[in-house]
């Protein structure tokens, strides 16, 4: 089977996240905000329609924005669900009002989300997901792995010869400063 360093090369929308953007470090809110809302709704469905509705999801969810989307209510509840361009599921869409919250949350306890994820580095996988189910709505174990790997925190998200091995290298992805 052929994995996402394969399928990805080359690809219109794979290409460029995989290059990029997974397994790359990130700290800006907005942009761990996003990844965990587009790995909670892609479950049950492709990657492939995450990134095909990622511009129409950003807008949706005003630019991901976590003040904003924690302060939504019932008309901006309905407005989501009516909305053709995004994953129309109440589950996932309370879930990211919901988790909007947390984030908004974290900053209290722990300064951000991002400095509620190094707080907790290194995890194991197992430890990752029952924090993260403690914490967070509808973050399954998959979701969680996915969202982790996603931002550098555990391996696996690309193979050691593939050329964003590299560049995530250099960029020190989590997991390599407990792994070296």
């Amino acid at each position: 089977m052929a994995g996402y360093c394969d399928i990805a090369l080359g690809h219109p929308l794979h290409g460029p996240y995989h290059d990029d953007e997974y397994g790359f470090p990130a700290r800006d809110e907005s942009v761990l905000f996003e990844r965990l809302l587009l790995e909670i709704n892609q479950a049950g469905l492709s990657w492939e329609l995450m990134l095909k509705k990622r511009e129409t999801m950003r807008a949706a969810y005003d630019g991901f924005d976590v003040d904003r989307v924690a302060a939504y209510g019932e008309v901006d509840r309905e407005r989501l669900l009516a909305d053709p361009g995004i994953i129309r599921n109440r589950l996932k869409v309370n879930a990211a009002i919901h988790n909007a919250q947390v984030v908004r949350g974290l900053r209290d306890s722990h300064g951000g989300f991002a400095e509620w994820l190094e707080a907790h580095h290194p995890a194991n996988p197992d430890d990752w997901k029952r924090l993260f189910r403690k914490t967070f709505c509808f973050t399954g174990g998959e979701i969680v792995n996915e969202f982790l790997m996603s931002l550098g925190y555990l391996p696996g998200a690309h193979r050691d010869d593939c050329p964003a091995m590299a560049c995530i290298r250099r960029a020190a992805a989590p997991w390599l400063r407990v792994s070296g």
